[in-house]
Protein backbone atom coordinates (compact mmCIF):
# COMPACT_ATOMS: atom_id res chain seq x y z
CA UNK A 1 0.00 0.00 0.00
CA UNK A 2 1.68 3.81 -1.03
CA UNK A 3 1.44 6.16 1.20
CA UNK A 4 -1.61 8.66 1.32
CA UNK A 5 0.96 11.81 0.86
CA UNK A 6 4.93 11.89 0.39
CA UNK A 7 7.99 14.35 0.02
CA UNK A 8 10.86 14.14 -2.47
CA UNK A 9 14.01 16.34 -3.34
CA UNK A 10 15.22 17.00 -6.32
CA UNK A 11 18.15 18.86 -8.28
CA UNK A 12 17.87 18.92 -12.02
CA UNK A 13 20.87 19.55 -14.49
CA UNK A 14 19.72 22.21 -17.31
CA UNK A 15 16.88 19.77 -19.25
CA UNK A 16 14.68 20.74 -22.49
CA UNK A 17 10.77 20.38 -22.21
CA UNK A 18 9.58 17.07 -21.10
CA UNK A 19 5.65 16.31 -21.10
CA UNK A 20 4.74 13.83 -17.78
CA UNK A 21 1.30 13.27 -16.07
CA UNK A 22 0.92 12.61 -12.42
CA UNK A 23 -1.98 10.13 -11.04
CA UNK A 24 -1.69 12.40 -8.13
CA UNK A 25 -2.11 16.01 -6.84
CA UNK A 26 1.43 17.82 -6.91
CA UNK A 27 3.38 20.09 -5.16
CA UNK A 28 5.94 21.50 -6.90
CA UNK A 29 8.32 23.84 -5.06
CA UNK A 30 11.10 25.40 -6.22
CA UNK A 31 13.93 25.92 -3.62
CA UNK A 32 17.00 26.96 -5.81
CA UNK A 33 16.84 28.03 -10.20
CA UNK A 34 14.22 28.05 -12.23
CA UNK A 35 11.83 25.38 -14.06
CA UNK A 36 9.27 26.19 -16.84
CA UNK A 37 6.00 24.65 -17.06
CA UNK A 38 3.67 24.62 -19.41
CA UNK A 39 0.32 23.63 -19.35
CA UNK A 40 -3.41 24.43 -21.99
CA UNK A 41 -1.40 26.99 -23.71
CA UNK A 42 -0.04 28.90 -21.24
CA UNK A 43 3.98 29.27 -19.45
CA UNK A 44 5.03 29.37 -16.28
CA UNK A 45 8.19 30.14 -14.80
CA UNK A 46 8.56 28.54 -11.14
CA UNK A 47 11.59 30.25 -9.27
CA UNK A 48 12.70 29.84 -5.36
CA UNK A 49 10.23 30.28 -3.25
CA UNK A 50 7.28 30.07 -5.75
CA UNK A 51 5.24 26.66 -6.00
CA UNK A 52 2.75 25.01 -8.34
CA UNK A 53 0.15 23.10 -7.44
CA UNK A 54 -0.66 20.60 -10.27
CA UNK A 55 -3.76 18.31 -10.34
CA UNK A 56 -3.33 14.40 -10.96
CA UNK A 57 -3.88 13.87 -14.50
CA UNK A 58 -3.24 16.83 -15.81
CA UNK A 59 -0.11 16.89 -18.54
CA UNK A 60 2.46 19.35 -18.25
CA UNK A 61 5.68 20.26 -19.86
CA UNK A 62 8.46 20.82 -17.50
CA UNK A 63 12.20 22.43 -18.96
CA UNK A 64 14.89 23.93 -17.07
CA UNK A 65 16.69 26.39 -18.32
CA UNK A 66 19.40 26.76 -15.35
CA UNK A 67 20.22 23.85 -12.70
CA UNK A 68 17.41 23.83 -10.03
CA UNK A 69 16.36 22.34 -7.03
CA UNK A 70 12.52 21.48 -6.05
CA UNK A 71 11.20 19.78 -3.38
CA UNK A 72 7.91 17.79 -4.17
CA UNK A 73 5.09 16.45 -2.47
CA UNK A 74 2.41 14.29 -4.11
CA UNK A 75 -1.31 13.55 -2.42
CA UNK A 76 -3.56 10.86 -3.07
CA UNK A 77 -7.08 12.00 -5.01
CA UNK A 78 -8.60 10.61 -2.58
CA UNK A 79 -6.56 11.90 0.57
CA UNK A 80 -7.43 15.72 -0.18
CA UNK A 81 -9.60 17.45 -2.69
CA UNK A 82 -8.51 18.35 -6.06
CA UNK A 83 -6.94 21.71 -6.68
CA UNK A 84 -8.68 24.48 -7.84
CA UNK A 85 -7.57 25.17 -11.35
CA UNK A 86 -5.73 21.99 -13.37
CA UNK A 87 -1.98 24.19 -12.67
CA UNK A 88 -1.63 27.10 -10.27
CA UNK A 89 1.54 29.13 -9.70
CA UNK A 90 2.19 31.28 -6.32
CA UNK A 91 4.19 32.42 -3.74
CA UNK A 92 5.02 30.04 -0.65
CA UNK A 93 4.10 31.89 2.30
CA UNK A 94 6.33 31.20 5.88
CA UNK A 95 3.63 28.72 6.92
CA UNK A 96 3.86 26.42 3.52
CA UNK A 97 7.52 26.27 3.80
CA UNK A 98 7.68 25.53 7.07
CA UNK A 99 4.99 22.55 6.10
CA UNK A 100 6.78 21.45 3.16
CA UNK A 101 9.91 21.76 5.14
CA UNK A 102 8.37 19.27 8.10
CA UNK A 103 6.84 16.90 5.47
CA UNK A 104 10.24 16.00 4.05
CA UNK A 105 10.78 13.95 6.61
CA UNK A 106 7.98 10.82 5.36
CA UNK A 107 9.25 10.00 1.66
CA UNK A 108 7.81 7.52 -0.51
CA UNK A 109 7.39 4.07 1.18
CA UNK A 110 4.11 1.20 2.07
CA UNK A 111 4.17 1.71 5.36
CA UNK A 112 0.96 3.92 6.23
CA UNK A 113 1.94 7.39 7.62
CA UNK A 114 1.38 8.32 11.36
CA UNK A 115 -1.30 10.55 12.66
CA UNK A 116 0.89 13.52 12.91
CA UNK A 117 2.26 13.14 9.80
CA UNK A 118 -1.35 12.81 7.98
CA UNK A 119 -2.39 15.81 10.37
CA UNK A 120 0.90 17.82 8.54
CA UNK A 121 -0.12 16.70 4.93
CA UNK A 122 -3.52 17.96 4.91
CA UNK A 123 -2.41 21.14 6.13
CA UNK A 124 -0.11 21.75 3.90
CA UNK A 125 -3.06 20.62 1.37
CA UNK A 126 -5.21 23.00 2.59
CA UNK A 127 -2.70 26.09 2.46
CA UNK A 128 -1.48 25.31 -0.71
CA UNK A 129 -5.31 25.23 -2.15
CA UNK A 130 -5.33 28.96 -0.09
CA UNK A 131 -2.29 30.06 -1.62
CA UNK A 132 -3.50 28.57 -5.15
CA UNK A 133 -6.46 31.29 -4.97
CA UNK A 134 -3.88 34.00 -5.61
CA UNK A 135 -2.40 33.08 -8.57
CA UNK A 136 0.92 34.96 -10.17
CA UNK A 137 0.44 36.64 -12.30
CA UNK A 138 4.17 35.71 -13.98
CA UNK A 139 2.37 33.91 -17.22
CA UNK A 140 2.86 34.07 -20.88
CA UNK A 141 1.10 32.63 -23.76
CA UNK A 142 1.97 29.54 -25.31
CA UNK A 143 -0.32 29.56 -28.38
CA UNK A 144 -2.30 26.95 -30.28
CA UNK A 145 -1.63 27.53 -33.50
CA UNK A 146 2.07 26.76 -35.35
CA UNK A 147 2.17 30.44 -36.61
CA UNK A 148 1.72 32.00 -33.39
CA UNK A 149 3.72 29.46 -31.59
CA UNK A 150 7.12 29.89 -33.69
CA UNK A 151 6.30 33.81 -33.35
CA UNK A 152 6.51 33.09 -30.02
CA UNK A 153 9.50 31.40 -29.67
CA UNK A 154 11.36 33.76 -32.56
CA UNK A 155 10.45 36.65 -29.99
CA UNK A 156 12.02 34.89 -27.08
CA UNK A 157 14.86 34.19 -28.49
CA UNK A 158 15.37 38.12 -29.50
CA UNK A 159 14.67 39.52 -26.32
CA UNK A 160 17.97 40.99 -25.47
CA UNK A 161 18.27 43.13 -28.76
CA UNK A 162 15.99 45.65 -30.67
CA UNK A 163 12.83 43.12 -31.60
CA UNK A 164 10.40 44.17 -34.53
CA UNK A 165 7.26 42.70 -35.10
CA UNK A 166 7.28 43.31 -38.80
CA UNK A 167 10.43 41.02 -38.47
CA UNK A 168 8.48 38.14 -36.71
CA UNK A 169 5.55 38.71 -38.94
CA UNK A 170 7.86 38.25 -41.94
CA UNK A 171 9.85 34.96 -40.37
CA UNK A 172 6.38 33.14 -39.45
CA UNK A 173 4.66 34.01 -42.88
CA UNK A 174 1.92 36.31 -42.36
CA UNK A 175 1.49 40.08 -42.73
CA UNK A 176 1.30 42.24 -39.69
CA UNK A 177 -2.10 42.84 -39.78
CA UNK A 178 -3.07 39.00 -39.41
CA UNK A 179 -0.37 38.08 -37.10
CA UNK A 180 -1.57 40.99 -34.76
CA UNK A 181 -5.33 39.25 -35.24
CA UNK A 182 -3.93 35.50 -33.70
CA UNK A 183 -2.11 37.35 -31.10
CA UNK A 184 -5.36 39.05 -30.10
CA UNK A 185 -7.43 35.62 -30.86
CA UNK A 186 -5.29 33.41 -29.13
CA UNK A 187 -3.21 35.07 -26.49
CA UNK A 188 -6.11 37.80 -25.84
CA UNK A 189 -3.29 39.86 -25.67
CA UNK A 190 -1.14 42.58 -28.16
CA UNK A 191 2.45 41.09 -29.23
CA UNK A 192 3.54 44.14 -27.22
CA UNK A 193 1.93 42.93 -23.82
CA UNK A 194 3.14 39.44 -24.35
CA UNK A 195 6.91 41.03 -25.10
CA UNK A 196 6.90 42.80 -21.76
CA UNK A 197 5.79 39.95 -20.05
CA UNK A 198 8.50 37.33 -21.70
CA UNK A 199 11.26 40.04 -20.41
CA UNK A 200 10.00 39.99 -16.55
CA UNK A 201 9.93 36.17 -17.20
CA UNK A 202 13.43 35.92 -18.44
CA UNK A 203 14.65 38.99 -15.54
CA UNK A 204 13.01 36.54 -13.09
CA UNK A 205 15.34 33.32 -13.93
CA UNK A 206 18.10 35.84 -14.16
CA UNK A 207 17.53 37.04 -10.70
CA UNK A 208 17.18 33.23 -9.61
CA UNK A 209 20.64 32.65 -11.32
CA UNK A 210 22.52 34.32 -9.06
CA UNK A 211 23.41 37.98 -8.10
CA UNK A 212 23.90 39.99 -11.47
CA UNK A 213 23.33 43.69 -10.92
CA UNK A 214 19.77 45.12 -11.68
CA UNK A 215 21.08 47.66 -14.22
CA UNK A 216 22.70 44.50 -16.09
CA UNK A 217 19.35 42.41 -16.13
CA UNK A 218 17.59 45.31 -17.35
CA UNK A 219 19.94 45.22 -20.32
CA UNK A 220 20.39 41.15 -21.03
CA UNK A 221 16.32 41.22 -21.54
CA UNK A 222 16.06 44.25 -23.86
CA UNK A 223 15.46 47.45 -21.70
CA UNK A 224 17.76 50.10 -22.29
CA UNK A 225 16.61 52.37 -19.58
CA UNK A 226 16.55 50.95 -16.23
CA UNK A 227 13.58 53.41 -14.91
CA UNK A 228 11.47 51.49 -17.76
CA UNK A 229 12.60 47.96 -16.36
CA UNK A 230 11.79 48.10 -13.08
CA UNK A 231 8.32 49.98 -13.67
CA UNK A 232 7.54 47.13 -16.12
CA UNK A 233 8.84 44.55 -13.82
CA UNK A 234 6.73 46.08 -10.94
CA UNK A 235 3.58 46.16 -12.89
CA UNK A 236 3.46 42.91 -13.25
CA UNK A 237 4.90 41.60 -10.10
CA UNK A 238 4.17 43.62 -7.72
CA UNK A 239 7.58 44.46 -6.43
CA UNK A 240 10.92 45.79 -7.63
CA UNK A 241 13.53 43.36 -8.69
CA UNK A 242 15.28 43.89 -5.68
CA UNK A 243 12.12 42.83 -3.82
CA UNK A 244 11.45 40.14 -5.98
CA UNK A 245 14.90 38.74 -5.57
CA UNK A 246 14.87 38.81 -1.88
CA UNK A 247 12.07 37.01 -1.98
CA UNK A 248 13.76 34.22 -2.65
CA UNK A 249 15.65 33.94 0.36
CA UNK A 250 13.10 32.44 3.72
Amino acid sequence: MTRKAYSFVRTFPREPAREFTMDRHYLLCASAGALRLEARGQAWLLPPARAALIAAGTTIQVSVPQPATTASVLFDPGFVPAPPAPLTVFDLSPLARALVTECGAWGEGDEPLPAYAETLFTALAAVSRRLAEQPSPVVVPAGRSPELRRALRLTEQRLGSDVSFEDVAAEVGLAPRSLARRFEDETGMTWRAVLRRMRVLRAIEELAAGDAPITQIAFTVGYTSLSAFNAAFRQLTARTPTEYRASFRP
